[in-house]
């Protein structure tokens, strides 16, 4: 808002201001650099600008474009508003860029849009989901359900500081994180805009079915869907990104009640909208059937910014027509593009486009993996310790003759780490590059907990003669679910993938066995509990897994609480809290506690 006192003056200001500043003279005109003038009042930068842009240059502004479809003239002929590097798109395909490749990438880029005609920078973006996860050697924290089940919100915001220092570290301003708990976005260097997401009800679907209906009445709506996005936009969260899902049948991109009446409106959000990957096109069935009309129909519902157009001269056509046609009208792009450039202004591109190698140092420091270790044994759940409370196997002794640890899950990087590592899909290999592995095995955090006279005997699969040998004090043995994300997720069965449970099912029948299950969500494992002496719910714990064995053996005890219901069967999904006939294997909010070895 303009203070009183500059309300009624303004174009006075205006024109006396740029008497007394720059202009440029161009081929085409003379430009007001005004806006480049960073002691003016932001709403008179944004006017002076805004006023100068054509109409296909304000248009472009509300593009952001797969940063493989451009090049830096491509950014400079059209002056496009943002890129995003998406699916693990990195500078070089092999994923092995470091923090000053990225740094490089991003400053040729910026250059060709600061050669534009009016040299507005462009915003870069990225998914930054458990850590800037898609940098080789970044710090690589748990996802977001094993940050639910450590009940500790100042750990997750500090956690959300380690990871905007690390995504700024490589010139990157704008994260596509967290899901529901944005945070300001503030300019400078070590800041980055945030995206409150994904607007609005996507965790209530039918049937859980991703990118499905959610049904549900208005009060519904704002007392359980809502809430997050009050409290983001009251802390300043920068951007809102719209989900693919619809409300009671209506599509969410479209939804002008909820994204203008009521976001823009109601709540006076003063950041930009963005829609989703190809959200606009799969606004229709096929996708992109009728993209000149999902268009149309997404932007007057208040959508600022469109997530990658299928290619940017169609884009900027099929606006453009909109508007001359009055289908759009002009007040709508100008609030869109207005929007924009207040994010881009108090990020402080304007004055620091460019970026440099000076946070490069902040990237998987040790601070940041210590932080990400405590959040992994923060985030274990105990379900099961023994027969009973009186003979708890957990925690472990470190000093004994000799222990098995086995699994597909126990010497692997990349199944550790789970999906949106590295690529967008995750990496099953035990390296997340060709390079070498970046953080710790849960294999060796074992070996470096226990006592240096304990003998590890590491077999990924089962081995029939080394569990007949039965001369192992206990096994430890680590197993679970392969990287995905989203759709190459779903599963109707939901059982401990092979080999996995079959090297977990034998050997727990031949020797005192704990089982550490690396999983995204609960799995069947009630035919096998009988079987099983200790039982954690590890989740997805990313590069640390010196913090599994911090609780395994005792230095700390297990605090973690299920983010979620664990079912007995699939054929009781959904199941909720409050449900009538809520009969789970464990309930939401259960976690058997164990004390560190030496407290009273």
């Amino acid at each position: 808002m303009i203070p009183r006192f500059m309300q009624v003056p303004l174009m006075g200001l205006v024109l006396l201001f740029a008497s007394c500043s720059g202009t440029v003279m161009t081929q085409d005109s003379t430009i007001n650099t005004l806006y480049k003038d960073p002691k003016q009042h932001m709403n008179i930068r944004i006017k002076v600008l805004l006023d100068q842009m054509t109409l296909e240059e304000k248009i472009a502004q509300m593009a952001q474009i797969d940063k493989r479809q451009v090049t830096a003239e491509t950014l400079r002929e059209y002056s496009i508003g943002s890129l995003i590097s998406a699916a693990g798109a990195t500078p070089h395909e092999n994923h092995s860029a470091t923090p000053e490749d990225w740094v490089d990438m991003l400053n040729d880029y910026q250059r060709g849009s600061l050669s534009s005609r009016l040299g507005i920078p462009m915003l870069y973006a990225i998914d930054s989901v458990h850590g800037h996860n898609s940098l080789y050697k970044a710090t690589i924290f748990p996802h977001n359900v094993g940050l639910g089940a450590t009940r500790d919100p100042e750990l997750v915001k500090r956690i959300g500081t380690a990871t905007t220092v690390e995504t700024r570290a490589t010139g990157i301003p704008y994260a596509f994180s967290p899901c529901i708990a944005g945070v300001p976005y503030i300019g400078g260097r070590d800041k980055v805009a945030a995206c409150a997401k994904h607007f609005v009800g996507d965790g209530g679907t039918i049937r859980g079915i991703d990118e499905n209906n959610t049904v549900i009445d208005w009060h519904g709506l704002l007392s359980i869907h809502m809430p997050g996005y009050y409290h983001s936009i009251i802390k300043g969260v920068a951007t809102v990104i719209v989900f693919y899902s619809s409300w009671n049948g209506e599509k969410m991109h479209g939804n002008k009640n909820l994204i203008t009446n009521f976001l823009k409106g109601t709540l006076n959000f003063k950041g930009f909208v963005i829609s989703d990957w190809n959200g606009v096109d799969r606004m229709t069935y096929p996708w992109s059937s009728n993209y000149s009309n999902s268009l149309l129909t997404a932007i007057n519902a208040g959508i600022d910014m469109v997530m990658v157009p299928p290619n940017i001269t169609e884009f900027l056509n099929i606006v453009t027509s909109h508007v001359k046609n009055k289908l759009i009208p002009m007040s709508r792009i100008d609030d869109a593009v207005r929007r924009i450039l207040r994010t881009k202004f108090t990020l402080g591109l304007f004055e620091n486009p460019l970026t440099d190698y000076s946070l490069v140092d902040h990237i998987g420091k040790q601070a940041h993996r210590n932080l990400a270790r405590e959040a992994v044994r923060k985030s274990l759940v105990l379900l099961k310790n023994g027969e009973n409370d009186k003979s708890p196997l957990l925690p472990l002794p470190k000093k004994t003759s000799k222990i098995l640890v086995a699994g597909s899950h126990a010497n692997n990087i990349g199944l550790q780490c789970g999906g949106w590592t590295i690529t967008w899909q995750g990496i099953s290999s035990k390296n997340l590059t060709d390079g070498t592995t970046a953080g710790t095995t849960i294999l060796n955090a074992i070996s470096t907990a226990v006592d240096p006279s304990t003998e590890i005997v590491y077999s990924e699969n089962h081995d029939d003669a080394l569990l007949k040998a039965n001369n192992f004090s206990y096994a430890i043995v680590v197993v679970g679910e392969p990287p995905y994300v989203e759709g190459s997720g779903d599963n109707l069965n939901l059982t401990i993938p092979e080999p996995g449970l079959r090297t977990m099912t034998n050997v727990c029948r031949s020797i005192k066995c704990i089982v550490v299950l690396i999983l995204g969500r609960p799995l069947v494992i009630e035919p096998y509990l009988s079987s099983i002496n200790a039982l954690v719910a590890a989740w997805l714990p990313g590069t640390e897994g010196q913090g599994v064995a911090d609780v395994l053996f005792g230095d700390y005890g297990f605090t973690g609480k299920l983010p979620r219901t664990w079912f007995r069967t699939v054929d009781q999904l959904p199941m909720n809290v409050g449900d009538k006939h809520y009969d789970p294997l464990f309930p939401f909010g259960f976690g058997l506690t164990t004390k560190p070895i030496g407290s009273s």
